[in-house]
């Protein structure tokens, strides 16, 4: 059986959310809890083994790129265990890009934060380099880039650092058709390899050539965890359910699920707050 690489038991996000610019300040700089709590991500509990390709699947606003974000590393949970063995790396629009250094800059900048030394970077950038094909825009700040450039250049620095675990979260929903058919044949590349993906992805047909396996999330709660196919047609009933409502219907239906996960956050905080006394 192969080892598991990513573990996680009861994970949860929270997040602080403000009114306006002014609350912020104040729960920063005054006593008190200013701001309100609201729970991204709530009782999630999964394993993933090396080699495996999981999809994330849920609405806009479930908690897919919060998921991901943990599993790469961006940010750190709020409670809950997430165990992760071997390096990550994410591709996304922004993931890991300084605005202010060059395309260059990034390359040095990743491989160090990965602990490369100099001399592999420096065998690393030529690879990144050619990958993007971004030709002059290399040497300007990546700010300056279009959404499409970045994700070349985001793509290109992941792959090539050749990680253990991969996660792309909508990394391959910009660029031309060209590029992204580049992309896809690193990937299955890649999973051939046996290394292990976490894929998001609004393409069902990403989703079903790379994924054996979908973990599907509603409100930041994990709904479903099973094959690719059990879930993608649990989840298209649910779609084809949500779709069929009526405009106030949806809106009542997203504002319930939102209210449920400030109530999650409040209740995780007081709960919090009694085992600390």
């Amino acid at each position: 059986m192969e080892r598991t690489v990513i573990e996680a038991r009861d994970l949860r996000k929270d997040y602080r959310m403000y009114r306006d610019a002014r609350e912020k300040w104040m729960d920063l700089l005054l006593p008190g809890h200013w701001g309100q709590d609201f729970s991204a991500l709530r009782g999630i509990t999964f394993e993933i083994r090396a080699g495996e390709a999981v999809g994330i699947v849920g609405r806009n606003g479930s908690g897919k790129t919060t998921l991901s974000d943990l599993i790469a590393g961006v940010s750190r949970p709020s409670g809950g265990v997430l165990r992760t063995e071997g390096s990550a790396a994410m591709i996304a629009v922004n993931a890991g890009l300084s605005g202010g250094l060059t395309g260059a800059e990034n390359i040095e900048l990743k491989g160090l934060l990965l602990g490369m030394d100099r001399e592999r970077i420096r065998e690393l950038a030529p690879k990144v380099v050619e990958f993007a094909d971004i030709g002059e825009f290399m040497d300007q700040p990546v700010k300056t880039y279009s959404s499409g450039m970045r994700a070349r250049l985001a793509f290109a620095i992941s792959i090539n650092i050749d990680p253990d675990i991969l996660v792309i979260d909508e990394g391959l929903s910009v660029g031309d058709s060209t590029f992204v058919d580049r992309c896809l044949e690193r990937i299955r590349r890649f999973r051939e390899d046996g290394k292990t993906m976490v894929f998001t992805s609004h393409s069902t047909a990403q989703l079903r050539e790379f994924c054996d396996r979908l973990l599907w999330l509603e409100a930041g709660e994990l709904k479903m965890d099973g094959g690719q196919a059990d879930v993608m047609r649990e989840y298209g009933a649910f779609l084809r359910w949500f779709k069929a409502l009526s405009p106030e219907e949806q809106r009542e239906y997203t504002a319930r699920r939102q209210r449920e996960q400030f109530s999650r956050a409040g209740e995780a905080q007081d709960t919090g707050s009694a085992s600390a006394g």
